[in-house]
Formats: structure tokens, C-alpha cells, sequence
């Protein structure tokens, strides 16, 4: 078990970490440290605890925002894949092209259309979508 002593708003924290995570750790502690001096400058001198705090919701909101960018990346890819099915190898039934389109649909507008038939995507939505198809 390695142990690291790392420097966190000027207080000294001795830390245990996996062997050869000894860099990491030290890594990651300043990075922790520079997110807590960022917000110390920016809203003043309210408390090591309450800085901590708000480094931590930073951290989170970030990692919640970069949660949702990869599962939408990892939703397009596969209507991706299921276009480059249809489009490739022809080998689906028309009602599975065409949850195939209304899935890729949604992915790019963020909304499906109400109904099939009476749906009239306008210019841009149009040439938008035509374009990231191909």
C-alpha cells in the first residue's frame, strides 16, 4: 500500500493509495487544490469547508454533464450503426427502417415527430439531417 502526503488549501493530508498510484493521487490532490484556490478567488474567503464543498458540486456537475454527453454520443453511434444497417445491407423490414428513422430523428431534434404521416420536417431540420446520414 503506498502512502502519499499531499498539500490541500495549505493543510498537509497523509493518504494511502494502491502501489504506483502514488502519481495519480498527487495529481489529482492538486488539481482538487487549484479547483478550491479558483473558487476562493472568485467568491472570497468563506470557509475551507464550504469551498470544499462547493470544488466537490463542481466536480460533480461536470462529471453529470460529461455522464449524459457519452450516453447521447453512445446513442447516436448506435442509430448510427442501425442507419448503416438499413442504408448498407438492405436487410430489415420497412417498419424496422422506419423506427430505425424516427430513432435517429430523435437523436438529432431531441423529440420524435407526432405522427408519421403528417410530420413535415422544415428546411433545416431537413438538410440537417440528410447531411449527418450520409
Amino acid at each position: 500500500m503506498g502512502q502519499v502526503s499531499v498539500t490541500i488549501s495549505g493543510r498537509q493530508y497523509r493518504m494511502s493509495c494502491e502501489d504506483g498510484q502514488e502519481s495519480h493521487l498527487l495529481g489529482l490532490a492538486q488539481e482538487v487544490d487549484r479547483r478550491i484556490q479558483e473558487l476562493r478567488d472568485r467568491v472570497g474567503e468563506v470557509g475551507d469547508t464550504r469551498l470544499a464543498l462547493m470544488a466537490a458540486i463542481t466536480v460533480l456537475d461536470e462529471l453529470g454533464e460529461a455522464t449524459q454527453k457519452i450516453e447521447r454520443l453512445e446513442r447516436d453511434a448506435a442509430v448510427a450503426a442501425d442507419y448503416d444497417l438499413v442504408v448498407n445491407t438492405g436487410t430489415c423490414t420497412l417498419e424496422q427502417a422506419a423506427g430505425i428513422v424516427l430513432e435517429a430523428y430523435g437523436a438529432r431534434f431531441g423529440r420524435r415527430p407526432q405522427a408519421v404521416g403528417a410530420t413535415r420536417l422544415s428546411e433545416a431540420e431537413a438538410g440537417a439531417f440528410t447531411s449527418e446520414a450520409r
